[in-house]
């Protein structure tokens, strides 16, 4: 069966709080799944594509979980491999609407283990997208060289979407300066204006074009003002959504999702911008990273909603 999205990178148990109070004194915790690839892929699949997810887990129950998790949404996981000797990451994430401090315990895990030769063994005719994260080239020499192979393979049926994903601690001893050329090697780029900032020095559109003149398109998110598209010689901003939000980590993921959705069913600007912007909220207003779809009534309405209906609209919470 051919695939319409495949994405590429590490998944882990993420535990979060069960019961209220501060961190230090939670005694019971949820496990969960969390990964940025499998959160795009999970989110493809609930708005009906055929999404796939790559990568490796530990063989333990964590990956099994893990795994588990990401093909109940409905993603194709026969990519994933289990590695014998290297355990299953995991994260801790602390919930809140302001913000949700994570603390990773991935040294040395089974995805960190993956390198080019996976390239290699990718089925990639009948993909239509390649989507994978700034994250993976973070994760070890071996993954980075997995990232290079990736932007060298040939793309006859298939795009290279690439998401900054901007993660400081794992950067600490390596050199960040890499992820300009693998950004610039995609042909779909996405970033944080705030993350661009940090790792290129600036967040503005035009500034971060200047840096990647390659990709064909390029977004840049700006939290929750909005999103900025530019595409050939064109220029467009489309304001997020009003949302009441619960927590905002899985949103930068699942408006990757919504964009690519939009993009491959051949939809204008706007309503790639607006297809974006629609399944961010789906995540922001959930304390999972994967959450509950809006009623299709309401997203047929709002992609072709007109300005002033679009800025007067309020999600509230699930």
């Amino acid at each position: 069966m051919d695939t319409d999205v495949l994405c590429l990178g590490e998944s882990m148990a993420l535990f979060v709080p069960g019961e209220p109070g501060p961190v230090d004194e939670v005694r019971t915790w949820i496990r969960t799944v969390g990964g940025a690839e499998s959160n795009v892929a999970c989110n493809l699949a609930m708005l009906g594509l055929r999404s796939a997810w790559v990568s490796a887990v530990g063989a333990d129950a964590f990956g099994r979980a893990v795994v588990t998790a990401v093909a109940a949404k409905g993603v194709d996981v026969s990519g994933v491999l289990v590695d014998p000797a290297r355990p299953t990451g995991l994260y801790v994430k602390e919930s809140s609407a302001s913000g949700s401090p994570v603390r990773y315990y991935r040294c040395g895990s089974a995805a960190s283990g993956l390198g080019p030769s996976v390239v290699a063994g990718l089925r990639l005719d009948g993909v239509r997208i390649v989507h994978v994260s700034g994250i993976n080239a973070a994760l070890s020499d071996s993954c980075l060289a997995l990232m290079w192979a990736l932007t060298e393979a040939p793309r006859s049926t298939h795009r290279l979407s690439f998401d900054l994903n901007w993660r400081p601690k794992l950067w600490s001893d390596r050199d960040p300066s890499v992820l300009r050329e693998l950004a610039n090697a995609a042909d779909i780029v996405f970033a944080g204006d705030d993350e661009a900032e940090l790792v290129w020095g600036t967040g503005e559109p035009a500034a971060i074009r200047k840096i990647l003149p390659d990709p064909r398109t390029l977004v840049v998110k700006h939290g929750e003002r909005g999103a900025t598209l530019i595409e050939g010689d064109s220029t467009l901003f489309a304001p997020a959504l009003r949302v009441d939000v619960v927590e905002p980590v899985g949103a930068g993921d699942a408006f990757a999702a919504g964009f690519l959705a939009a993009t491959l069913a051949g939809e204008s600007l706007l309503r790639r911008l607006r297809s974006g912007h629609l399944q961010a909220a789906v995540a922001l207003r959930t304390h999972d990273d994967v959450g509950t779809p809006l009623p299709a009534t309401l997203v047929r309405s709002l992609l072709d909603a007109d300005d002033e209906t679009w800025a007067a609209t309020h999600l509230g919470e699930t």
